[in-house]
């Protein structure tokens, strides 16, 4: 397990040094967020009966947090080091594709966790969500971050340069992200984006993450956590297959 150890603690110093960049930045973009929607839409709207919008909005921008910063992580970790020509000191040790697979995963997901975690600090004083069901909450946000931390291992190993990694990321991750219910629930959509959302996995991981604050949820939470963790595992093997044949790594 040393090659493990070593590669994760590896990734988790790489973005704890800059950790102004990596962590303190997206809080503050996630209060601006906050700030900005929940003072416009306070008074006007109410999506959850007796829950303010400000509370609502609160775990939706939490878990986009985790999400968008476990992809940044292990994607910018791998684009980096096959552009710098480093990612040959990774290949060369005996460490085999699992060990590689956990330690940018888990990687991400400490990124993630700790960037939510910073939001949530922040923005519980404002809007005080209630917790009706803290292990949703915990099961949720790390089936989320090892998601994103997965798709940004497989972004990070598809993409050859930064601009086709900014393209994933710009085309795929920040819609599915800001189109999951982040900032409203689907019921308030025409039935057509109804049917749309329901084909975004990103969707089920916010509206489940949701529910373990308020006990509400526009999904069942158990079809919710069904959806997430057949997500993770086709992922999650697809990444692996990639990490065990080398593609676009040992060429």
């Amino acid at each position: 397990m040393i090659g493990f150890q070593t590669l994760f603690y590896k990734e988790v110093l790489r973005f704890w040094k800059v950790a102004t960049q990596t962590l303190t930045a997206p809080i503050v973009t996630a209060m601006l967020y906050l700030m900005i929607f929940g003072h416009v839409l306070q008074d006007h709207v109410q999506v959850y009966q007796g829950v303010s919008y400000t509370a609502f909005l609160i775990p939706g921008l939490v878990m986009m947090s985790v999400l968008q910063n476990a992809f940044a992580n292990s994607s910018s970790s791998l684009i980096q080091s096959k552009i710098t020509g480093n990612l040959v000191f990774v290949l060369l040790p005996p460490l085999s594709h699992w060990e590689l697979f956990g330690a940018y995963v888990l990687a991400a997901v400490v990124r993630g966790l700790a960037v939510g975690l910073g939001v949530f600090l922040i923005t519980f004083w404002i809007g005080r969500p209630a917790f009706v069901a803290p292990w949703w909450i915990l099961v949720f946000a790390l089936l989320g971050a090892a998601i994103l931390g997965t798709m940004g291992l497989i972004a990070g190993i598809w993409a050859e340069k930064f601009d086709q990694l900014a393209a994933f990321q710009n085309f795929l991750i920040m819609p599915a992200t800001f189109l999951a219910g982040v900032f409203y629930s689907i019921h308030s959509l025409p039935p057509f984006w109804q049917a749309v959302s329901h084909m975004n996995p990103f969707f089920y991981m916010i509206d489940g993450f949701r529910y373990g604050f308020f006990g509400q949820s526009d999904i069942n939470p158990l079809t919710s956590l069904v959806i997430v963790a057949a997500f993770f595992a086709v992922l999650s093997g697809l990444a692996i297959r990639m990490l065990r044949s080398g593609y676009k790594l040992r060429h």
